[in-house]
């Protein structure tokens, strides 16, 4: 039933008449749509952010963070629960947004992995299809700047190995060095944007705008620097303040007290917030409201002492895989303000992108649309989906391979650690390896034989 919605929703045609059919079945909190939107194909905005957790937004119950910008994208839209990256890790994940492809396919296996400039991404394939088509910010993919076809402009930097810095960030726009003109980063890839959604233009727009934020080192703007002072981080119970000076922390930006650095990271999750908050604004006095799709993700979780672990990342646990996911599509949504349940990938946003444009969508993307979640509750999503990361130096996290379904999650490690179960229904936290009960080996045979299968290239 899945492959023919989907099939159906390829459809101009077939779209116009559902939007109709379910705007007029369910009125309450349903997008108004006028017909003539209806007829050409969406602008669209992908905001990507970095290491942000998925708990990190008022809109999905965090106790003091301040997002009224992504709450409104959640309450204008639609926010999935359970979106997940198919490798925890930036580069890999980065590639996997845009190619709609695993980390083995695209070949960009870890942060040392440069990106082939063969790799097809969904913003060419717009471009071939009328799009004007632009990359502003973070790119961090190993080797030199990339030839991203049909993109202009191409806004990113190289500093820092290709993370940047907050403050006074030098940019290479369309391959020439650029000094920053604004102090602060994250409002000066905004900026870019902004400049480039209000070009006059006849045909529609996509634009990435892949921020640093928030990555470390946090360096929240000046007139946020004090704010949740008084606030009490929510650290989990097994939290300890020696996991943030042990275990390769030097690495991930948490030499520091935990609280302050907790806070900080808070205050960049704000400030990010606010420059959305203009994009938004932007969108609206264009009048480009009902004719835009707009995405909200982040590349990975992250560590406040689950697990005894700190910082970014890596490991297949529910933080670190686990991330925020927001999309407000005009025209393709029937109510807004609802919580979808579906498990959704990174790698299904560039096929989705795709459909909701009327573009075909290659055979060569491994994701999924999730185009039909938006119309529906009820049509279920995937059952299963392989996670796969390959040891990057100098963490010492090992290898691993792991299946993970709405129930359990099955995880095989290289080398000493072995495998490990967990019953994500009764033990959320992942608190309780089960793999050597009786019920877990019961288990881990069925979800050992699906991994294998996964691994061989099975469908998700």
């Amino acid at each position: 039933m899945t492959n023919l919605l989907q099939r159906m929703h390829r459809s101009r045609r077939a779209i116009r008449v559902a939007v109709i059919l379910f705007t007029v079945g369910f009125p309450t909190g349903a997008w108004s749509v006028v017909a003539e939107d209806l007829d050409r194909p969406p602008n669209i905005v992908f905001i990507l952010s970095d290491n942000q957790r998925a708990d990190f937004m008022g809109c999905a119950g965090h106790p003091f963070v301040l997002t009224p910008n992504l709450d409104r994208l959640a309450r204008e839209g639609i926010r999935f629960s359970n979106a997940f990256v198919t490798t925890s890790l930036c580069s890999p994940s980065r590639a996997s947004f845009l190619t709609g492809q695993m980390a083995r396919t695209h070949g960009v296996r870890d942060n040392l992995t440069p990106w082939k400039d063969e790799n097809v991404t969904f913003l060419e394939l717009l471009a071939r299809a009328g799009y004007e088509s632009a990359f502003i910010g973070k790119w961090h993919m190993p080797g030199s700047l990339p030839e991203l076809r049909g993109v202009d402009p191409f806004v990113t930097f190289i500093s820092q190995k290709g993370q940047g810095r907050y403050l006074d960030c030098p940019l290479i726009v369309n391959g020439m060095e650029t000094p920053s003109k604004k102090r602060y980063i994250t409002e000066e890839l905004t900026d870019y944007a902004l400049e480039f959604i209000s070009r006059p233009r006849k045909g529609p727009f996509c634009l990435v705008l892949s921020h640093k934020a928030v990555h470390h080192p946090w360096r929240p703007p000046p007139d946020l620097a004090d704010m949740y002072t008084t606030r009490n981080p929510p650290f989990p119970p097994e939290f300890h303040p020696l996991v943030f000076i042990t275990g390769g922390n030097l690495f991930e930006g948490l030499i520091g007290r935990p609280a302050g650095l907790y806070r900080d990271y808070a205050r960049v999750v704000t400030s990010l917030d606010r420059q959305i908050g203009r994009l938004l604004d932007r969108l609206d006095r264009l009048g480009t409201y009902n004719r835009t799709v707009v995405v909200f993700a982040s590349d990975n979780g992250f560590f406040w002492g689950e697990h005894k672990r700190g910082g970014t990342g890596r490991w297949p646990y529910e933080e670190s895989i686990r991330i925020p996911f927001l999309v407000r599509a005009p025209g393709f949504m029937t109510q807004t303000g609802r919580v979808a349940d579906q498990m959704i990938l990174n790698i299904d946003l560039a096929p989705s992108l795709l459909e909701m444009a009327g573009v075909p969508i290659p055979d060569s993307m491994e994701g999924t649309s999730f185009v039909p979640f938006l119309k529906s509750d009820f049509i279920p999503g995937r059952q299963a989906w392989l996670y796969e990361y390959r040891a990057d130096f100098p963490f010492r996290v090992p290898s691993s391979h792991a299946v993970r379904t709405q129930e359990h999650i099955y995880i095989e490690f290289e080398g000493r650690r072995g495998r490990e179960l967990y019953d994500l229904e009764n033990d959320p936290r992942q608190t309780r390896n089960l793999i050597h009960t009786e019920e877990g080996k019961r288990i881990a045979k069925v979800l050992g034989a699906k991994l294998e299968d996964l691994k061989r290239g099975g469908e998700f």
